[in-house]
């Protein structure tokens, strides 16, 4: 039996990354998966449904999300993963960057929670959303990186007091580093990639890079039924920056 039996999660974000990871570990624990990406899904695993949107268009993400709830008669869990990063100082900032980065890891999980909430069925439900490290502890270069995941985290944690009325938990995932290509980019373009990479690892008490899945396992137990009195939380899975 597994931990997700008889669930339907939307996985926002799933083409690839922690995502793709978070859907491939929630259909192996028994659920039913839907993916909406701007990329299409690859693989042998398909979902029950895999629209295609941009979560920085309304209505692309409401039809696609309406697509995703008729695939699998309703949606009782949604995890949003969409994210990008750059690297600036604050003088170094364009408006479009930062408007870009903000519509895509911010309000794009206002957008896929609104639109998800119209499927959820009466006996409530879950959402799972993918901060940050960066939005628990400050990182240079990353300002709009860190205030949106920073953002997301609040985010959730309204929505958990106001959705807890309909049972519906929320609580957001803030992983540290983590084997994904935008991880990868953020330090392969310096002069000394390596080099650049153990700085990183120093910034964690446990001097490594997590694997997508140890985050997607972390996404099971927040979406399943041993979390069942948790809302609200931000749950570092960090490998200890937090407190290093």
């Amino acid at each position: 039996m597994g931990a997700l039996d008889g669930r339907r999660v939307l996985v926002a974000g799933g083409a690839s990354g922690i995502g793709r990871a978070t859907a491939l570990r929630c259909a192996g624990e028994g659920a039913q998966i839907a993916v909406l990406d701007r990329n299409a899904w690859v693989g042998d695993r398909k979902p029950a449904a895999a629209p295609i949107a941009d979560v920085r268009d309304t209505g692309a993400v409401d039809a696609g999300v309406a697509a995703a709830a008729a695939a699998m008669g309703g949606i009782d869990g949604v995890v949003y993963c969409p994210a990008i990063d750059f690297a600036a100082t604050l003088r170094e900032t364009v408006d479009a960057d930062w408007e870009r980065l903000l519509d895509i890891n911010l309000t794009g999980a206002m957008r896929v929670c609104r639109a998800a909430l119209r499927a959820f069925p009466p006996d409530g439900g879950t959402m799972v959303l993918i901060a940050s490290a960066a939005g628990l502890r400050p990182l240079p270069l990353r300002s709009a990186y860190c205030a949106a995941k920073a953002g997301l985290v609040m985010f959730a944690k309204v929505l958990a007091q106001e959705l807890a009325e309909n049972n519906i938990r929320v609580n957001a995932l803030c992983p540290g580093p983590v084997d994904t290509t935008m991880f990868r980019a953020s330090y392969e373009g310096a002069a000394d990639p390596q080099a650049e990479l153990a700085m990183i690892r120093e910034r964690y008490a446990m001097r490594r890079v997590a694997d997508a899945d140890e985050i997607a396992r972390c996404v099971v137990f927040l979406t399943g039924r041993d979390s069942s009195f948790v809302t609200g939380a931000a749950l570092a899975v960090d490998g200890g920056r937090t407190f290093h």
